[in-house]
C-alpha cells in the first residue's frame, strides 16, 4: 500500500508535535531518491526519512542509521547549502492531496533570514523531493523533471512551483459527507472500492477495499455515511491505530492508520506510532529490496566467474587426459626407428610388432607423404609436445581449483552479506585479486570506512570475532590475533575466521562450543547440523606465498562437533 492523503494527513500532525521548532543537523542521501535530514532541539533529536522512490515514497522518523556514500551527491551538497541550521517552523498539507510541505526558516551566505520550503509529493513513480524559495521558486528537486517527460507540468531549477493538476474529487475531511456519500452511490456501476476511490480524494485502493468491506459488513448503502463520519472523526481527533499486515513468509502486505479488520488469518502488528509503523514496514520491503538490488550485478559476476573457471577447468582436464596418451607416441615412434629396413615411404599404416608388449602386432597410422624416419619423428615431437602440455595443464589446473574455490568462498560470504557496506568490501575484494576491474586509480574519490568485524562475548567473557570476508578473515588471523589465540573454522566448507581471544587465560569448554558454534553459524553450512569445526592455535596457521585470501593451511588441529 503506497501512502495516501488521509495518511499523509494523521502523518503530518504527528511530525508537526515532534518536529516543529528543532533545527537541522545534518543531511545525507543514502539512495539516489531519498534523503535524511537530522533535526535537534530541546525536546529531542530526530532523523527524519524523505523518500521519492517509488516502491516507498513518503516521510517518516526513522531509528535505523543510514548507510551514506563516501562522496555525498551535489544534490547532498545543495541542501546542506540551503537547510543545515534552518528552523522547521511549520508542516502543512494541500486539502487531502498527497504533498507535504515543510517550511524552514533559514539564513543565506550572508546571513540573511530566508524562507525555504521542503515539498514531499508522495505518488508512486511520480513521487518527488523539491526545495524551494519563499516566492515558490525551484531551487532543485531530486528528480528533475522536463519536458521529453512531462508536457503538463515541470520540476526544474529556476521555474515556479505548480501543484499537480487536481482531480475534482471530494474530501473526506473538507467537504460534505453527504456530497461524498451522493458521489459514491453515483458511482453504481463500478465496485464499492472502486467507487470510493473515484469519489473520495486522498484514499488509496487499500484504504477503499478496508472501508468497503466496513460498510458490506454493516448495513449496505446505508452505512456509507456513517463509517465515513467514523474515519472522519479519527483524523481530527487524532485516534489512531497504527497496523501492518504480514503474510505467513513475513512479507507486508498493508498498513493503515485504522485497524484491517478485512484480513483474516493474517499477522497483524499494532505500533505506537505511525512514523515507527512506516520505519518498520519500508524497512522489511524497500531497503532490503533496495540493497539486494544494488548487489545484482556483483551476484551475476559472481555467478559468471564461476561458469567461467568451471568451464575451463573442464577443458583444461579434457585435454589432460588427451596428454596422457603421450606414452604411446613414444613408443610408435621407438618401433618405427626399429624397423625402418623394411619399411616404405606412401604407407598409410606400418603393421609392426610391439618389442614392449610380447610383440603383440600393432597398426600404427603413417603420413604417406613422409618417409619412416620422418614419421618417427613427428610421434616424438607430439610425445614431448604432449609431455609439456601435461605439466603447465598440471598447473594450470591447480590454479583453476585454487580459483574456484576462492570464488566459492566469495560466493558464500555474498550470499550472507547484508549491508550495502558490506557487498562493497567484497567488491574490493575482487578487485584486489583481479576477478573485477578496479576502480580508477586517479579518482579523488575517499575510500570507504573500514567493515568493523562481527564481534561476540563467549559465557566466560572471552570475545570471539569472525571475519565478514576473505580480506578480513587475513587480516583477523594473521595481523590482529596473537599467536597464543584460538583459530576456529568449519571443516570442508567455506565460512568465516573465527578467533577466539585469550588474553593470557584457559578457555573452559563452553566457550569452545561457543566459538565453533560461531563458526558455522557464519558459513554456508550455518542451517546444518553436527557440523565438524577445526581449532587450532593462531602460530599454526601457514599463509602460502601467492596462496588467495582467506585461505590457510594447517597440520595441528583438534575437531569439535556442534
Amino acid at each position: 500500500m503506497a501512502l495516501d492523503g488521509l495518511f499523509l494527513y494523521a502523518l503530518k500532525d504527528e511530525l508537526k508535535h515532534c518536529l516543529v521548532g528543532l533545527r537541522v543537523e545534518k543531511i545525507s542521501q543514502p539512495a539516489k531518491h531519498a534523503l535524511v535530514i537530522s533535526f535537534r532541539g530541546k525536546s529531542g533529536a530526530y532523523r527524519v526519512l524523505f523518500s521519492a522512490s517509488g516502491n516507498a515514497a513518503g516521510v517518516y522518523i526513522t531509528d535505523y542509521k543510514p548507510e551514506n556514500p563516501a562522496v555525498p551527491p551535489m544534490f547532498t551538497m545543495l541542501m546542506r547549502k540551503n537547510l543545515v541550521g534552518a528552523i522547521l517552523k511549520d508542516i502543512r498539507q494541500n486539502r487531502t492531496d498527497r504533498i507535504l510541505f515543510f517550511d524552514f526558516d533559514a539564513t543565506n551566505e550572508i546571513g540573511d533570514h530566508v524562507g525555504r520550503t521542503m515539498i514531499v509529493e508522495v505518488m508512486a513513480q511520480y513521487s518527488n523531493l523539491i526545495l524551494t524559495d519563499e516566492n515558490g521558486k525551484i531551487i532543485d528537486s531530486i528528480k528533475r523533471v522536463d519536458l521529453l517527460h512531462s508536457s503538463v507540468r515541470q520540476i526544474l531549477p529556476g521555474l515556479q512551483y505548480e501543484l499537480p493538476p487536481q482531480q475534482g474529487k471530494l474530501s473526506l475531511l473538507y467537504d460534505d459527507l453527504p456530497a461524498i456519500t451522493a458521489a459514491i452511490d453515483e458511482q453504481s456501476q463500478l465496485r464499492l472500492d472502486k467507487a470510493i476511490t473515484a469519489a473520495a480524494e486522498g484514499v488509496s485502493p487499500a484504504l477503499a477495499r478496508e472501508l468497503a468491506y466496513r460498510i458490506e459488513c454493516s448495513d449496505g448503502g446505508n452505512a456509507t455515511e456513517p463509517i465515513l463520519q467514523d474515519v472522519r472523526q479519527s483524523l481530527l481527533d487524532e485516534r489512531y491505530d497504527p497496523c501492518a499486515v504480514y503474510d505467513a513468509d513475513g512479507k507486508p502486505i498493508d498498513f493503515s492508520f485504522l485497524p484491517l479488520t478485512q484480513y483474516t488469518g493474517r499477522d497483524v502488528k499494532n505500533y505506537e506510532t505511525l512514523s515507527s509503523l512506516l520505519d518498520d514496514y519500508f524497512y522489511n520491503t524497500e531497503r532490503n529490496a533496495r540493497v539486494k538490488s544494488k548487489a545484482e550485478d556483483l551476484k551475476k559476476l559472481i555467478a559468471t566467474a564461476t561458469e567461467r573457471i568451471t568451464k575451463k577447468l573442464s577443458g583444461q582436464q579434457a585435454e589432460l587426459a588427451a596428454a596422457a596418451d603421450r606414452d604411446k607416441k613414444r613408443v610408435y615412434g621407438d618401433l618405427i626407428n626399429a624397423n625402418l629396413y623394411r619399411l616404405e615411404k606412401g604407407s598409410l599404416y606400418y603393421d609392426l610388432e610391439n618389442f614392449y608388449d610380447g610383440m603383440q602386432p600393432v597398426r600404427i597410422p603413417a603420413d604417406p607423404r613422409l618417409t619412416p624416419a620422418a614419421n618417427a619423428q613427428k610421434y616424438y615431437k607430439e610425445y614431448r609436445k604432449a609431455a609439456t602440455a601435461e605439466k603447465i595443464l598440471t598447473e594450470q589446473i591447480k590454479k583453476g581449483n585454487d580459483d574456484l574455490h576462492y570464488i566459492l568462498s566469495v560466493k558464500d560470504i555474498f550470499e550472507r552479506a547484508e549491508t550495502e557496506k558490506e557487498f562493497a568490501a567484497i567488491r574490493e575484494e575482487l578487485a584486489a585479486t583481479g576477478f573485477i576491474k578496479s576502480a580508477n586509480k586517479s579518482s579523488k574519490k575517499a575510500k570507504p570506512a573500514a567493515l568493523p568485524f562481527t564481534e561476540y562475548t563467549s559465557p566466560n567473557g572471552f570475545k570471539v570475532t569472525a571475519g565478514k570476508n576473505n580480506l578480513q578473515n587475513d587480516k583477523l588471523s594473521f595481523k590482529i590475533a596473537t599467536k597464543k589465540d584460538l583459530w576456529f573454522h568449519v571443516q570442508k566448507f567455506h565460512g568465516s575466521h573465527v578467533i577466539l581471544t585469550t588474553d593470557g587465560r584457559e578457555p573452559q569448554p563452553e566457550d569452545y562450543v561457543f566459538a565453533a558454534k560461531i563458526a558455522v553459524a557464519n558459513s554456508e553450512v550455518k542451517d546444518a547440523e553436527r557440523i565438524p569445526v577445526d581449532y587450532t592455535a593462531v602460530k599454526n596457521l601457514i599463509k602460502p606465498n601467492g596462496a588467495k585470501p582467506g585461505f590457510v593451511i594447517y597440520h595441528v588441529y583438534k575437531t569439535i562437533i556442534v
